[in-house]
């Protein structure tokens, strides 16, 4: 069974990585941008086309509104990654959000944090690869016919990279990512240089439709709210800043500094294509629509159902470089990989965020274990099958996730910028160098706008998207707030539990007697042996213990047991209805009973095979006794093991896969350097 899990695991995720290799998996730069920028980065190809979207309620006209909400947008960019270049000098750890609000501003501060970051990544993959599919969806129709399964196994292949380590899932995801980026600043020179130079006219697909407005001539309040909703949907373009922070560990050395250094391109890059797409599409008069069957006009005429309205990028592209150019094609073809690739910033945030929140003991244990790859593979399993879940929900409809999509993102945000002030507090009343106090008034400056603006956000996206969608978001944060506080719970009321007191230890080391038991069924080599090793114990009493469910058996037993002279006392316990378990369990409970302090050392010989089907056909009343012996307090069991033939032929066919590193021998060390068995049988 071992080779039969072990080989198709190897040529999904490849060999296990000694821990000593951890090293060689750190990122550079050039890598570490697209692994933890591809969020953002990406998302410049869907947030021009939700302003337009928003916009577009109040027809055309209110697109002239569009180049202040991209500002708006842009100066909030700068101020969360200014911010965030606080962050990662000030706690490099890779804790980001989490540890600094858990840190100055408490635990419940830093579990809401973290709450919100784990439902937001899990929204990150729901909502990049459901556009990415969509996206393809438009050229090719089977796609498009099976958004849900072919969101389905996108997530699963993206989660098999990963599962090959961070550095080759970067390597993998670093050339589509460059080649989108580079599509679009060449899109966006190019556009500007026919423009401005050339003074050519460039015309999206949609330039001669009308919008019809849903809501015409809006004025006052109602058209301050629609520009807060078209300013709340473009914040999508600052979705994953945060896993910079979060992932400072994954950094080659000096960590702090490159991260910091990431942060400042991921932001330059992502605003510089924001701004451009958002001025291309003005200039080449592009029309978006919520509805575009019945909203969007030809001639008067709605365009009807069977009109697929490509996105902003799209039309911006075709306006540019011409409908089916090479150009267009490969920026085509780079936004949808991109867009796929754009859910990676998830599959190396929620891992680690998961490792971290199960080091303070909110998740289970094992989200900290590394994998065979040096990855924090059980993270990536659980992110996989949350956004499987979530996109089968949704029918992999980016359109109603996205409204789901930013609250989380900007909980943290103000949290973590309101925890960064306090920070700057706290080691201000200690400081007394001039230098460091002024860097640090000033980065506390910093911190101080990045929290007031964000928390201002955080407000508008709260109003504007609530009703749209975004109470789900909320209610996904209190359920991960509930259960990682019950989890901590659990594991705090565990660690009181088995905490060794101070006085006495001696009572709790030393029973006052053992009272051994070896369960016999008849006599053979297995029970032999288990009461040779029971004699080894030197207990303060010794018996064996036989259930009789057959009197000429039992009576064979006890003549035998007489016959060969076997020095340790027989019990025979009548079982009328057939049955092993209940009266050894209750034999031993009396045993109890009778001397609390007295601990009850049950002793079961068990056959060892070599084959899977032969444990169905041995050990069944073995197992389920310990089952049951386990929730008996003051009881050991013991198994003492008989290694039949079949485990020979299997311990042979070990030797031959020693050069194969077996599963998790990451945590126990490679096969080459454990010590061999001796050849032969016995």
């Amino acid at each position: 069974m071992s080779k039969l899990t072990d080989l198709p695991k190897r040529i999904l995720i490849g060999r296990a990585l000694r821990s000593d290799r951890l090293g060689e998996t750190l990122l550079p730069k050039r890598i570490a941008l697209p692994v933890f920028a591809s969020d953002p980065l990406s998302s410049v190809a869907y947030a021009p086309g939700e302003v337009l979207l928003v916009l577009s309620i109040a027809g055309v006209s209110a697109y002239h509104f569009s180049p202040w909400i991209a500002l708006a947008v842009v100066v909030l960019m700068f101020t969360v990654v200014a911010s965030y270049r606080q962050n990662v000098h000030a706690y490099p750890s890779g804790g980001g959000d989490y540890e600094v609000a858990n840190t100055n501003l408490g635990p419940r501060a830093g579990l809401t944090v973290a709450s919100a970051l784990l439902v937001d990544y899990v929204l990150t993959v729901a909502v990049s690869i459901s556009s990415g599919v969509e996206n393809l969806g438009s050229a090719i129709p089977f796609v498009v016919e099976n958004k849900v399964l072919c969101a389905v196994a996108t997530i699963i292949l993206l989660t098999l990279m990963n599962l090959r380590g961070v550095k080759e899932s970067g390597k993998l995801f670093a050339i589509p990512t460059y080649v989108f980026v580079a599509g679009v600043f060449i899109m966006i020179a190019w556009g500007a240089f026919r423009g401005f130079v050339l003074d050519d006219t460039m015309k999206a697909p949609t330039a001669d439709f009308e919008i019809k407005a849903e809501h015409q001539g809006l004025a006052g309040f109602a058209l301050v709210f629609l520009l807060l909703r078209a300013f709340s949907s473009g914040c999508a373009a600052l979705t994953g800043v945060e896993a910079i922070s979060n992932g400072v560990p994954a950094f080659r050395k000096p960590k702090s500094k490159n991260a910091a250094t990431t942060l400042a391109l991921m932001g330059g890059l992502a605003v510089t294509m924001f701004c451009g797409i958002i001025g291309l599409a003005m200039a080449t008069d592009v029309k978006m629509a919520e509805s575009p069957a019945n909203d969007l006009l030809q001639g008067g005429t709605p365009v009807g159902a069977d009109y697929v309205q490509n996105p902003v990028i799209s039309q911006v592209a075709a306006a540019v470089f011409g409908d089916g150019t090479f150009f267009f094609v490969l920026l085509a073809a780079a936004t949808a990989l991109v867009l796929f690739l754009a859910a990676n910033t998830a599959y190396n945030g929620f891992p680690l965020l998961g490792s971290i929140l199960a080091q303070d003991r909110y998740l289970p244990r094992q989200l900290h274990t590394r994998g065979d790859r040096l990855a924090f593979s059980n993270g990536i399993v659980l992110l996989a099958g949350a956004a499987i879940l979530l996109v089968w929900i949704y029918g992999a409809d980016s359109t109603k996730l996205i409204q789901l999509y930013i609250v989380g993102v900007f909980v943290s945000f103000t949290l973590s910028q309101t925890g960064m002030v306090r920070h700057w507090n706290r080691h201000l009343r200690t400081e007394k160098n001039p230098a460091k106090r002024r860097h640090m008034i000033r980065s506390r400056a910093i911190n101080t706008f990045g929290a007031f603006f964000t928390g201002l956000v955080l407000v508008v996206v709260l109003a504007t998207k609530f009703t749209h969608g975004a109470w789900v978001a909320l209610l996904g944060m209190v359920i991960f707030y509930g259960t990682m506080s019950a989890i901590r719970k659990h594991y705090d009321r565990v660690a009181e539990e088995i905490a060794a007191e101070e006085e006495r230890p001696d009572d709790y080391v030393r029973p006052s007697r053992v009272h051994s038991i070896v369960l016999v069924s008849k006599i053979h080599k297995p029970t032999l042996r288990a009461l040779a090793y029971a004699k080894l114990m030197r207990s303060d009493r010794l018996e064996a213990l036989s259930i009789s469910v057959d009197a000429a058996e039992t009576k064979a037993l006890r003549d035998e047991w007489e016959r060969r002279g076997i020095n340790v006392p027989l019990k025979i316990l009548d079982s009328p209805y057939r049955e092993i378990t209940r009266p050894v369990i209750d034999y031993v409970k009396g045993l109890r009973r009778e001397s609390p302090r007295d601990v009850v050392s049950v002793i079961i010989p068990e056959y060892v095979v070599g084959h899977w089907y032969e444990h169905l056909l041995h050990n069944q009343s073995a197992l389920r006794l310990k089952g049951r012996l386990l929730f008996t307090p003051g009881v050991m069991v013991t198994s003492v093991p008989y290694q039949l033939v079949s485990s020979e032929a299997a311990k042979l066919r070990a030797r031959k896969r020693q050069e194969w590193n077996a599963p998790g021998s990451v945590r126990r060390g490679p096969v080459d350097q454990r010590p061999k068995e001796p050849s032969g049988k016995g």
